[in-house]
């Protein structure tokens, strides 16, 4: 890839800066880098590198890339493991991460072939983000390993952003409880999506002491919305709208999403909401991992298709 003159540069960055509204959606590496190096600083996104592996991020990542580890969003409660922190705290560490109520934030993670899922990472803390009021989000198309083949540079300088500061309004909408999906599911416009792989979903695994999925529920497995060659790309909406049909994944019905601990679920609800357009879609973010568990482990599993 040809190297891109300053003032071109400047002026790619400048119009794309303008062209963009607060919206949630994709962005490609080749825009990601005209705003990451915007001649005036005040325009330039808010980087988030959202990997679990913190030696990872030494070892490469994108310029002004800030790490937000996405686990340390989440921790054992009642029992339950990697629930969601409580609010004050979730919202101490994304300010501390440089979350800002009037910039742009731009999410990614590596890009790779299966079993690799760094991307539900970035969607997850993208997730998280909307929760909190933030309007303004982007996720890197292809991750870092798509910033790679666009022939653009990692870095491995250290980013800290300075604090930032959250909206006062939340969405907490987006999430469902229990309660939530205890009321709705068996209504006839409601959809119980399980993002987790097919065995997980008939109950054909070795990670959960119960096993299989809320009744009622349809399986369709995250990484069909993802590139083959790489899990940080997502299909067009095009190529996947006959496979979401044919699972009753519709946008006239009120979708509910949900998977083993919740990021599986967030890349669903993210590609239904906000690539899709699908109005109605809520994640349920304490997931497999607290249904199984709460209520004294009353609550109904069904195994098999």
């Amino acid at each position: 890839m040809k190297p891109i003159r300053p003032l071109l540069l400047a002026a790619f960055a400048a119009s794309l800066t303008s062209s963009l509204r607060a919206d949630i959606g994709l962005i490609s590496p080749t825009e990601a880098k005209a705003l990451i190096e915007n001649a005036d600083p005040a325009q330039r996104p808010v980087v988030l590198d959202t990997r679990g592996g913190y030696k990872d991020y030494f070892r490469g990542h994108l310029p002004t890339a800030h790490h937000l580890n996405f686990d340390t969003l989440r921790g054992t409660d009642a029992g339950v493991p990697v629930q969601y922190l409580p609010d004050d705290l979730t919202a101490a560490l994304l300010v501390r991460a440089g979350v800002d109520k009037d910039r742009l934030h731009l999410v990614y993670a590596t890009g790779d072939t299966l079993p690799n899922d760094e991307i539900l990472s970035a969607t997850m803390v993208a997730h998280v983000l909307e929760k909190f009021g933030i309007e303004n989000i982007r996720i890197v198309e292809g991750g870092l390993k798509g910033w790679i083949d666009a022939g653009l540079e990692p870095v491995r300088e250290y980013h800290g952003n300075p604090a930032g500061r959250l909206p006062a309004e939340r969405k907490p909408e987006i999430a469902a409880d229990i309660d939530d999906v205890l009321a709705l599911k068996e209504r006839d416009d409601v959809v119980l999506v399980d993002a987790r792989p097919h065995n997980e979903f008939i109950g054909d695994d070795d990670v959960w002491f119960r096993k299989g999925h809320i009744p009622g529920a349809v399986g369709f497995h995250w990484a069909k919305l993802m590139d083959g060659k790489n899990t940080h790309q997502f299909r067009p909406v095009a190529e996947v709208k006959a496979e979401l049909e044919a699972a009753g994944i519709t946008p006239d019905k009120t979708i509910i999403c949900y998977c083993g601990t919740s990021r599986e679920g967030s890349l669903v609800r993210f590609y239904l909401k906000h690539l899709a357009g699908y109005p109605k879609v809520t994640l349920y973010e304490g997931a497999w991992k607290e249904y199984v568990w709460i209520r004294d482990q009353s609550l109904p599993a069904e195994t098999g298709e």
